[in-house]
Order: C-alpha cells, then sequence, then structure tokens
C-alpha cells in the first residue's frame, strides 16, 4: 500500500519551491573516476555540454553536479581541483539553463561556500553529513541554503568497515534526527533526508532501509533516495553498473510508494516516466 505523500517546500532565493509532488535531480559528474561509467563527464566541455542538455530536455526538475568521486579507492583530490571541477561545470550548466535549481554535492564547507557565493547554488549536498569538515554545519547556515543531510558513517575509503548497526532503520533515523536538531538550532531551516543508500551498509541493510522507508517520514522532512544503478542493484543480480537501469527503475518505484520527494538520477527521463506512472495511480479513486 502506497504512502501518503507529504507536501513540503524548500526557501529559494527568497522564493517557496514547493515539493508537492515527486522530483527528479539528474546527477552530473565533473570527475574522471565516478563509479558509473557513463556519467563521467571530466573536465571535456563539449561532453559536460552535452550532459546538461540531455539531463534538461530529458525533463529534470534539478541538476546535482559533483567534482569528488565518492566511489572507494576514488582518487583523493585537493579542494583547489574540487573547485576548479565545479566551476567549470557551474560556468555551463548557468550558460544552458541559468534558472535552472542546482545542488552541488561537496563535503567541504569551503567548495560549498565558493559555489553559492559565486555561481548562486541553490542547494548543498553532503554525502558526509557534516561529519568530514566540521565547518559545514555553520556554513550552510551562513549561506542560507537548502541542505541535503546524508547519513554515511566514517569516509569513502572506510565506510564499508562501518556496517554495524543494532537495528539498522532506528539507527539511521536516530543518527539523522539529531544532526537536525543541530542544524535546526543554527538556523538551518530547508533541511532534506537522505538515508544514504549505499553508504557504510550491507546490501541486505540497504533493503531493509528500502522496505521500511516510510519511517523516515518521522522525521517531517523532505526525503531524497539516491539508488541509481548502485552496488545494491547489480551484484545481487550478478550485472554491471551499465547494466542496472532495470533494477534502478524497480527500486525508484518503490521509493515512490514509500513516499520519496527527490529522486536522484542517472536517468532522467526514465525516472520521469516512472515518477508520472506513479502519479496516475495515486490520482485514480
Amino acid at each position: 500500500m502506497a504512502t501518503e505523500f507529504k507536501k513540503y517546500s524548500l526557501n529559494i532565493h527568497g522564493s517557496l519551491y514547493e515539493l508537492d509532488s515527486p522530483k527528479v535531480m539528474g546527477i552530473l559528474n565533473v570527475t574522471p573516476d565516478s563509479f558509473y561509467s557513463g556519467s563521467r563527464c571530466s573536465t571535456d566541455d563539449a561532453l559536460i555540454e552535452r550532459r546538461v542538455h540531455q539531463i534538461i530536455d530529458e525533463g529534470a526538475d534539478m541538476i546535482d553536479i559533483g567534482g569528488y568521486s565518492s566511489r572507494r579507492n576514488a582518487d583523493d583530490i585537493s579542494p583547489e581541483e574540487e573547485y576548479a571541477r565545479l566551476d567549470r561545470g557551474l560556468r555551463i550548466i548557468r550558460s544552458i539553463a541559468p534558472d535552472a535549481i542546482v545542488s552541488v554535492d561537496t563535503f567541504r564547507a569551503d567548495v560549498a561556500r565558493r559555489c553559492v557565493e559565486n555561481w548562486g547554488v541553490e542547494i548543498i549536498n553532503d554525502i558526509s553529513g557534516g561529519d568530514l569538515d566540521n565547518a559545514m554545519f555553520e556554513t550552510v547556515a551562513a549561506l542560507k541554503v537548502p541542505y541535503i543531510l546524508m547519513h554515511m558513517r566514517g569516509t569513502p575509503a572506510t565506510m564499508n568497515t562501518l556496517t554495524q548497526y543494532d537495528k539498522v532503520v532506528v539507527d539511521v533515523i536516530k543518527d539523522l534526527g539529531a544532526k537536525v536538531q543541530r542544524l535546526n538550532a543554527l538556523g538551518v531551516a530547508d533541511v532534506i533526508i537522505d538515508p544514504g543508500f549505499g553508504f557504510s551498509k550491507t546490501i541486505e541493510q540497504n533493503y531493509r532501509l528500502m522496505k521500511h522507508l516510510a519511517l523516515f517520514h518521522s522525521l517531517a522532512l523532505p526525503l531524497l533516495v539516491g539508488i541509481s544503478r548502485k552496488s545494491m542493484i547489480y551484484r545481487p543480480l550478478g550485472i554491471t553498473p551499465e547494466q542496472s537501469l532495470n533494477g534502478t527503475t524497480a527500486l525508484n518505484m518503490v521509493a515512490l510508494a514509500a513516499g520519496a520527494h527527490i529522486l536522484r538520477v542517472h536517468d532522467v527521463k526514465e525516472a520521469c516516466e516512472a515518477v508520472k506512472i506513479h502519479n496516475l495511480i495515486k490520482s485514480q479513486d
């Protein structure tokens, strides 16, 4: 049985952006080493431009740009290199779609600040939930932008060794809830919750989170789900990330039925189609 969709709004540059139906966030990786090879744009302007056009033309509501791969064993890069990649990508986004709602995927507070101040970025997406840069929460509060709070333990290099939970669903909700309180105390009003599928969780734990995803609505905040082509899909099926679109769409439909507000995806067209089908089902008496 589908979960009732809870409506929220975000303050975007002083105007309310309504999350009154599920939104699709298209991934733009300006990196050479993302786990999914099909999403890598590196620093080739033509590739970045083609990807931006694709994301927009296929109907995405938001663009999420990242310059630092969270793949285990990915190269560690300096903040300067990360920002240089993002700066290039953001310049192209703003030239093609100046009014696009853009989220920057970074765990570094100074990189986040520069992207907001220099390019008017609307949302900060932090895979570490503030753990990898102690200045992130205060920075987001000062910038007054919505913040995607993802659950992860450790770092991308160590997270797979930190999967011990008493009860994974309860523990993740408690961890996120404690950070929401800290953010609210600093004046951060717009927080989006991300359970962190694939980060410091086993395959079984990922599916337990998905089964009980509706429980995350207890935090009374918008819910983002990012499972696009991840190992929780391709490993049980014995396939590759490149072969994982069908499994991704299946799980996106599960997430939509559980009341997800934002789907973060590589494949925008297919996710938008899933949202349309979901909305058609929900519109029936």
